[in-house]
C-alpha cells in the first residue's frame, strides 16, 4: 500500500509502527522491501520524494563541494523520489571479483569482513531484479557462439578480455517495483517522508523512533523493531552525523568514522590506440545474448597481475576519439557535441570538458557534420530509436572509427582514503538539516594504478604485434581527474569492518554499538573495486533482508521501548 505524510495525521502522541522500517526508496530500500515481501512482518518503506521529480524536494540535497573541479554538487546524481537514482541510471551491472574482498597490503584499509561467497550467492537473483539477463559474466558462460576475438591476434597474461558487463534496461526500480508493493500485504511505502533525525533510547543501544518531517510542516515518528538506513552513500552519512542528541559526534562515530573512507571511481578517456589490420580486426560494440541483453567485453586486469603488480582493480574499453576535438571528423561525434543542450547533464559534462567553446571549434564540428551527412543522420535515427523508442534502451554511443584509430575508457578502483569525507556544514535546509559538505580526495595508489595498468596494455599490445596505445605518462593524473570523481558511484560512508576505529558497520550491515539500526547500499563497501555499483547494492540488499528474517524470528528483537512497558 502507498500512502503520503502530506496527507497523515495522526493523533497527538501517535506514532506509525513497524517490524521493519527502510529509510528510502531507492535500488537498496525496494530491494528490501521486495525479499520482505510474504515474510509476515510489517514493512515501512519510507521515501522522501513522492512519484515524479518536484524541485523543492531535491533541493534537499543540495550542499557544498570543497573543490567543485573535483566533484559535482551534492545534488546532481542523486535523486529524491521514489526509485531514487535507477531512475537515471545507465544500467551498467557487473559483479565484483573476489580479489575485492581480500586484504591486500598494497591497498590501505582493504579487506571486508564477509567472504565473496556470501555475496555470490545473492548475484543471480539480483541479476533477475536489475533484469540484466542471467548470471553470466564471461562470452564463454553468455554465448551459444563464441564471438570474435575483441582483437583479432591479441592474447595476454596481464589482461582478460573475455569477461562482460551487462545492461539492464535500464530498470527504474520505482517504476518497475510499484504494483509489486502496493499489492503486499505486509508492506507500506510512505512518500513525502523526508528522516531528519534518529532518536536513540538512554541506553544509547538501541533506536527508538525516526522523526519524519514533510515541507509543509507536517510531524510524524515511526517506531519500529530494526530500522535500515537505505537513503544512498551521502544521505546516510548525513543522517548519521545529525543524529547527535545522545550520541555527541553522531550515530556511530565513537571514532570519527562516518563519512571517511568516501570514495567514488577513478575514470578518464586517454591516448590513441592504433589496432593494426582492418576494421573486422576490431568488436569492441555490445553483442544481444540469447534473451536480448546487452553485454560487452573489455580489457579486465586480471586478479593475478593486480597482485604481481601491486595494483588496485582496473579495466579498459576501447572508445571514440574525443568529442571535443573536431579532428576526429567524424560527424555523428560532432552531432553529439552539438546536441548538448539536449543531453542530461550527467552525460553532457563530458561533452565540453575542454575548456571555452568558441566559434571556430562550431564550425570544425559543423563541417564535420555537412562531410558526412548520410551517415550522421543513420547514427541520430539509431540513437533515437535505440534509446528514445526501445523498452531495452541501447546503452551509449559507438562508433568504429576509420582506421581503428580508437582512444582508452578506463575505469579503476579507488583506494579508501581516511582523508576523503563528507562532514555536515552550517548552512542548513529548508527542513533544518545541517547540509553536506564534500571533500572528495584521490591518493597517489590511485594514480599508480592506472598509470602501471595503462603501461602494462600498451606494453602487451606492442609485444603481440596487434597495436599501439600512444599516450602521455605524465598526464595521467590529469585525464583521471579530467572530471573530478566518477558520477553517483557513493561508496564507503559507512564502510563494513571488524573494528570501529576503521569503520561503521559490521559484517551483517549492523552499526557498531547499535542493535537494531542497520545500514544497505553503497555505503558499507570497504573497498570500491572497478565495477559499478548497483548490483552488489542490490545483492547485499537482499542478503540484509534474510539476516532481519532470522533476527526478527528471534524472541529477543522486541520494539524497543515495547518490552520494558509489557513488562
Amino acid at each position: 500500500m502507498f500512502f503520503d505524510a502530506l496527507d497523515v495525521q495522526p493523533g497527538d502522541g501517535e506514532a506509525l509502527e513497524a517490524d521493519v522500517c527502510i529509510v528510502g526508496a531507492g535500488a537498496a530500500g525496494i530491494t528490501m522491501a521486495l525479499q520482505l515481501i510474504g515474510s509476515g512482518y510489517q514493512v515501512l518503506l519510507l521515501e522522501a520524494g513522492g512519484r515524479r521529480e518536484e524541485a523543492q524536494t531535491q533541493a534537499l540535497y543540495a550542499g557544498q563541494v570543497r573543490d567543485a573541479t573535483l566533484h559535482p554538487p551534492p545534488d546532481r546524481y542523486r535523486v529524491r523520489r521514489f526509485g531514487g537514482s535507477t531512475t537515471l541510471w545507465g544500467g551498467r551491472c557487473i559483479p565484483f571479483d573476489p580479489i575485492d574482498f581480500e586484504p591486500r597490503d598494497w591497498v590501505p584499509d582493504s579487506g571486508w569482513p564477509i567472504a565473496f561467497e556470501q555475496v555470490q550467492a545473492y548475484y543471480p537473483q539480483a541479476n533477475a531484479l536489475c533484469e540484466a539477463g542471467r548470471f553470466a559474466y564471461t562470452a564463454a558462460e553468455a554465448f551459444v557462439q563464441p564471438p570474435a576475438p575483441l582483437i583479432a591476434g591479441f592474447h595476454s597474461l596481464d589482461f582478460d578480455t573475455g569477461t562482460l558487463e551487462r545492461f539492464s534496461r535500464p530498470t527504474d526500480f520505482g517504476a518497475r517495483y510499484a504494483a509489486r508493493l502496493q499489492a503486499a500485504r505486509n508492506v507500506r511505502v510512505l512518500l513525502h517522508a523526508n528522516v531528519t533525525t534518529i532518536d536513540v533510547g538512554d541506553d544509547r543501544t538501541q533506536v527508538r523512533a525516526v522523526q519524519v518531517r514533510t515541507l509543509t510542516g507536517r510531524q510524524l515518528q515511526v517506531r519500529a523493531r530494526c530500522f535500515v538506513l537505505a537513503a544512498g552513500g551521502l544521505e546516510v552519512a548525513r543522517l548519521l552525523l545529525a543524529s547527535r542528541d545522545v550520541h555527541p559526534g553522531g550515530i556511530g562515530n565513537a571514532y570519527d568514522a562516518v563519512g571517511r573512507y568516501y570514495m567514488c571511481h577513478l575514470a578518464g578517456t586517454i591516448g590513441t590506440l592504433a589496432v593494426n589490420g582492418p576494421v573486422s580486426a576490431v568488436h569492441h560494440g555490445y553483442q544481444r545474448d540469447a534473451d536480448g541483453v546487452y553485454c560487452r567485453r573489455r580489457l579486465a586486469l586480471t586478479a593475478d597481475s593486480q597482485r604481481r603488480l601491486r595494483v588496485g582493480n582496473f579495466i579498459a574499453r576501447l572508445h571514440h576519439p574525443r568529442i571535443t576535438d573536431p579532428a576526429h571528423r567524424c560527424g555523428p561525434l560532432s552531432l553529439l557535441y552539438l546536441a548538448k543542450p539536449f543531453i542530461p547533464y550527467e552525460y553532457a559534462k563530458r561533452l565540453h570538458g575542454d575548456g571555452p567553446v568558441d566559434a571556430r571549434t562550431w564550425g570544425a564540428h559543423l563541417r564535420n557534420l555537412a562531410a558526412d551527412l548520410p551517415g550522421t543522420a543513420a547514427f541520430g535515427w539509431n540513437l533515437f530509436t535505440g534509446r528514445k523508442l526501445a523498452s531495452r534502451k541501447f546503452p551509449s554511443i559507438i562508433v568504429h572509427p576509420k582506421g581503428n584509430r580508437f582512444s582508452l575508457d578506463f575505469h579503476a578502483e579507488q583506494q579508501p582514503n581516511r582523508e576523503s569525507r563528507v562532514t555536515l556544514s552550517d548552512t542548513r535546509d529548508a527542513l533544518g538539516m545541517p547540509q553536506l559538505l564534500v571533500d572528495w580526495r584521490h591518493a597517489p595508489g590511485d594514480v599508480q594504478t592506472v598509470q602501471t595498468a595503462l603501461a602494462v596494455l600498451a606494453r602487451d599490445l606492442r609485444v603481440r604485434g596487434v597495436g599501439r596505445l600512444d599516450y602521455d605518462p605524465d598526464a595521467v593524473e590529469s585525464e583521471m581527474l579530467r572530471y573530478g570523481a566518477y558520477g553517483g558511484h557513493h561508496i564507503g560512508t559507512a564502510r563494513m569492518g571488524t573494528d570501529p576505529r576503521r569503520s561503521v558497520v559490521d559484517g551483517d550491515g549492523r552499526v557498531h554499538g547499535m542493535d537494531n539500526l542497520y545500514v544497505a547500499g553503497a555505503a558499507v563497501f570497504p573497498t570500491s573495486s572497478q565495477a559499478n555499483p548497483t548490483l552488489t547494492i542490490v545483492a547485499l540488499s537482499l542478503r540484509l533482508a534474510d539476516q532481519l528474517r532470522a533476527r526478527l524470528a528471534e524472541p529477543a528483537a522486541a520494539i524497543p521501548g515495547r518490552a520494558r512497558e509489557a513488562a
